[in-house]
């Protein structure tokens, strides 16, 4: 699609800014003609004659680094003004009240607001966001032309494009978009975190449906209280994005408090619940596990009509029947009648949740003994829900098997939910070893003594196996080695991730390939000491 570029000028009218030359400039009216085709928020990706978007920073303003730019001009506010004139950089300069408020605004104007035409469908939420988003586009993806933009990349109709941060900065979501819509995507499912709401990466944004899977402790060190983490979730909800659409439709699970107060705030949104408790757009009955494999729940939709819907068992538990049902629930909210499409969440595979890891005969007849999983959990709620959805399959089995979970915490983030994370990896599991995640500048010992001081009491009145190993290998070695026929090992907090960060550096490292390896010197009779 050919989009004329808007003037210098058009964005001044836009954001009510002001148009300012520095060092050899033109002057700013007739540099008001000049036209705008791309902008970017890294200095050395600006191509010529774009626009360097230069916002303040924790250690220096942005506008400190225009030199590096190719650009013709310059977004920022009057501490960036300044910082160009000290500078003598010689540019023309947008002077905005407020940078990241009109990144996306910008940046949507540049690229001819993109995602107006196409159907966005953005997903919040502590845990679930990732797996409700991959059953959307499942649901979605042999009837139309799909975008996927989450934590685990950016797809195309399941091709990869690459991409960092969960939700892109603002300048970066735009030029994505534009480039799907150019593709002839028509939907868009994406994950919106807290940060992307508070920093306005999604501002500009045209978003259809907006759902809600959960709330639990999480982003602590962003977020002075769980209020405030609430608060920023909800913006996603209470206001249009863009600031020339309307609200999104709203789908919200209703299991937990957050969930029902934020229902309430609506007041017109479709609701889902799993528990029955609250009455809801959207109910299930019992899960049952099949013969198949599969797990089977029926469906209540609105107006009463019954859908039974199946989905494998690398998704088990009840959390996963609610990420199940708000993806329905927004496909439907979308346009796309459900019936036809709720048998696809048979064939949904997520990267690293509930990832079953095998070796030997294949997947469909895996070697071990025992079930080994990897999956994403790394806040307390998360890992509580993993692991009582693995004692609940066990039960199901009727075989006594035992639960063993590797564990970390990263660093620079939340220390509250530390503690909290081993107090519950304690409170269900046999086995408990408590290992490096991402420790980043921390000292990685002092985080593990705070995930251990969480576990420690409960371990020792469960009699539980605790363990302390800091290397992530070493670790997941242990586990492997500890396990027994029927027992399910589970690696947590890394998921789909295949680095590890340490201090400034990002050591390759990937918990299903050191997993799979530790699985295949046991079967080779190479088993590590317990």
């Amino acid at each position: 699609m050919s989009v004329n570029p808007p003037t210098l000028a058009a964005l001044a009218d836009l954001t009510g800014g002001r148009l300012v030359t520095v060092g050899e400039s033109s002057d700013p009216e007739a540099a008001g003609h000049l036209r705008v085709p791309d902008a970017s928020i890294d200095a050395r990706s600006v191509a010529d004659g774009g626009m360097f978007m230069a916002v303040p920073g924790t250690r220096a303003h942005g506008a400190s680094f225009a030199g590096q730019s190719a650009g013709s001009c310059v977004l920022t506010d009057e501490d960036g003004l300044t910082v160009l004139r000290d500078a003598a950089v010689s540019t023309v300069v947008l002077v905005v009240d407020d940078c990241r408020a009109w990144l996306g605004p910008v940046a949507a104007e540049i690229h001819g607001h993109p995602s107006r035409a196409m159907t966005v469908i953005g997903i919040t939420g502590t845990s679930g966001k990732t797996t409700t988003s991959y059953m959307v586009e499942r649901m979605l993806l042999d009837d139309h032309s799909v975008g996927l933009i989450g934590t685990t990349g950016t797809r195309i109709n399941g091709r990869s494009v690459p991409t960092s941060l969960t939700t892109p900065e603002a300048p970066t979501l735009q030029r994505l978009f534009a480039r799907m819509r150019d593709e002839g995507v028509t939907h868009v499912v994406m994950e919106v975190s807290s940060h992307a709401l508070v920093m306005g990466r999604v501002r500009g944004v045209d978003f259809d449906v907006a759902g809600f899977t959960n709330l639990s402790q999480d982003h602590l060190d962003f977020h002075p209280t769980m209020e405030d983490y609430f608060e920023a979730k909800s913006l996603l909800f209470t206001v249009p994005q863009d600031p020339g659409s309307d609200l999104p439709a709203a789908v919200v699970c209703v299991d937990d408090g957050w969930g029902r107060t934020l229902a309430a705030t609506v007041g017109d949104a479709t609701t889902v619940t799993t528990t029955g408790v609250t009455p809801a757009s959207w109910s299930v009955d019992a899960v049952e596990i099949g013969t198949d494999g599969m797990q089977h729940v029926t469906v209540t939709q609105p107006g009463g009509t019954r859908q039974p819907v199946s989905f494998p068992l690398s998704l088990p538990g009840v959390f996963n029947v609610a990420n199940a049902v708000v993806a329905l629930a927004c496909v439907r909210a979308a346009g796309t009648g459900v019936d036809a499409v709720a048998p696809r969440l048979g064939d949904v595979h997520v990267p690293g949740r509930m990832q079953t890891v095998t070796v030997g005969d294949g997947a469909s007849r895996p070697s071990q003994e025992f079930l080994a999983l990897v999956d994403y959990a790394h806040k307390p709620g998360a890992v509580a829900a993993a692991l009582s959805t693995l004692v609940d399959q066990l039960e199901r089995a009727g075989h006594g098997g035992r639960v063993g979970v590797v564990l970390g915490a990263g660093g620079n983030r939340d220390h509250e939910k530390r503690p909290l994370m081993g107090a519950e990896a304690a409170k269900v599991a046999d086995l408990v070893i408590v290992t490096d995640d991402n420790p980043r500048d921390e000292d990685p010992a002092t985080i593990r003594a705070e995930v251990l001081a969480g576990a420690r009491d409960i371990a020792d009145t469960r009699g539980v196996d605790l363990r302390e190993i800091g290397d992530r290998a070493d670790a997941i070695r242990a586990s492997v080695a500890w396990a027994r026929r029927g027992d399910i090992v589970i690696v947590a907090g890394k998921g789909h991730e295949t680095g590890q960060i340490v201090g400034d550096t990002v050591l390759e490292f990937d918990d299903v390939a050191v997993l799979e390896q530790a699985l295949r010197d046991r079967q080779d009779g190479q088993e590590p000491t317990r």
